[in-house]
């Protein structure tokens, strides 16, 4: 299984960036799609996350300014990120809960490689 990001890069701060991560390879089942970040000498936090059934789930410093998405059919997801601050400098993971297989009774967790968001004050 394999998590590909696109969309990082280097914006101003108060600017927008849409981050989206495409999914493939063999899974059968995703259960949730969303993700993660990591600031340099932090660990890595939940940024947003969203399931098959549409829960959603923000880290409160977003709220209000991220909106995640997906795209069941295309298995893909997306963030979309406005009012950008310095602070949500990171490197952005995608991230997804889902199953090779249909015979496995639980979920794997599966990570793509990051794609950096650089934001300048």
């Amino acid at each position: 299984v394999q998590l590909q990001a696109y969309g990082g890069g280097l914006v101003q701060a108060g600017g927008s960036l849409k981050l989206s991560c495409v999914v493939s390879g063999n899974i059968v089942s995703i259960n949730v799609m969303g993700w993660y970040r990591q600031a340099l000498g932090k660990q890595r936090e939940l940024a947003a996350t969203i399931s098959t059934g549409g829960s959603l789930n923000y880290a409160d410093s977003v709220k209000g300014r991220f909106t995640v998405s997906s795209d069941n059919a295309k298995f893909t997801v997306y963030l979309q990120m406005n009012s950008l601050k310095p602070e949500d400098t990171a490197v952005y993971y995608c991230h997804i809960k889902g199953r090779p297989s249909s015979s496995l009774a639980y979920d794997i967790d599966y990570w793509g490689k990051g794609t950096l968001v650089t934001v300048s004050s």
